[in-house]
């Protein structure tokens, strides 16, 4: 059965009374070079375990089936059970979850289903779970790889580099756990029903440390965050809102200077290195001020 072809499509879709859900975000892959390149690159060969967010109608299921010995399929739409039970009956070292991969203890998922066994996770992903879902797919720290289709943009933000208009907190995020790097573009037309814009798949691999060592790890995020959330000021006047109970301007424009920034910087022109070198010199200050 060819799960990417529309008559097919519409003929499984029809048998179960499914209708798309638009606040779930569904759309379904009408090329079948897609989930097999996803799984062919996921490393579910490798490791033999796999974990895919919600599944669809199964064409990616199928793929990482054929892929890797054992995989667990996580689907929050009730009404695609019955749909996922036809296609993807062929295969014997299938699960498929029905819950919101929010709600679950993924870590706590994957030692009862694996064992102690390494995994991977795949996912083509509504976009408007992609934030929430990646943190918790990182904050895990259960997966050796994970690979995701999410909107183009998405993917070039989070690949983004400093002094880049797409580099943004989520950036930051994502690189101090994992390398990322996008494997190939997506075109909406790949889609039914057709979104408005055009997707990637990302490839994201959690490093074991941090990519920078910093001493205070909710300071350096709170800092991260204050910079962006007022990317257009300099970074002396972002962070007043985080640091301006313990230093002044005057205070917070040496701390800068002290790690070898130009006062009048940007915070979306620094690096990840910067931001550490800069947390650690604010938690620093603020113990010789205790």
């Amino acid at each position: 059965m060819n799960l990417c072809d529309i008559e097919t499509i519409h003929a499984v879709l029809g048998r179960h009374g499914f209708r798309f859900s638009k606040s779930l975000g569904q759309n379904f892959l009408t090329d079948e070079t897609v989930p097999r390149r996803i799984a062919q690159m996921s490393g579910a060969d490798r490791t033999g375990n796999a974990v895919e967010i919600g599944p669809g109608m199964g064409c990616l299921t199928a793929e990482l089936c054929r892929q890797a010995k054992r995989v667990v399929a996580v689907e929050l739409d009730r009404a695609l059970l019955p749909v996922l039970a036809e296609t993807l009956a062929e295969f014997n070292n299938c699960e498929i979850v029905q819950g919101d991969v929010l709600a679950l203890d993924l870590a706590a998922l994957c030692k009862e289903k694996f064992g102690g066994e390494g995994a991977v996770a795949c996912a083509n992903l509504p976009y408007y779970i992609t934030t929430p879902v990646l943190t918790a797919l990182l904050e895990s720290r259960t997966f050796e790889k994970i690979t995701v289709m999410v909107q183009r943009e998405v993917a070039q933000r989070i690949c983004a580099a400093p002094g880049t208009s797409a580099y943004s907190a989520f950036s930051i995020y994502v690189q101090y756990w994992a390398g990322a790097e996008i494997l190939f573009d997506v075109p909406a037309d790949c889609f039914m029903p057709r979104p408005k814009v055009d997707s990637a798949v990302l490839q994201l691999t959690p490093l074991q440390t941090p990519s920078v060592a910093v001493r205070d790890e909710k300071l350096f995020f709170a800092l991260v965050r204050a910079a962006f959330n007022m990317r257009r000021k300099t970074l002396v006047n972002a962070l007043g809102p985080v640091l301006g109970g313990r230093m002044d301007k005057d205070g917070i424009t040496r701390l800068v200077e002290s790690v070898g920034l130009d006062a009048r910087v940007r915070g979306e022109r620094l690096s990840l290195a910067d931001f550490a070198r800069l947390a650690d010199a604010a938690g620093e200050t603020a113990k010789g001020d205790a």
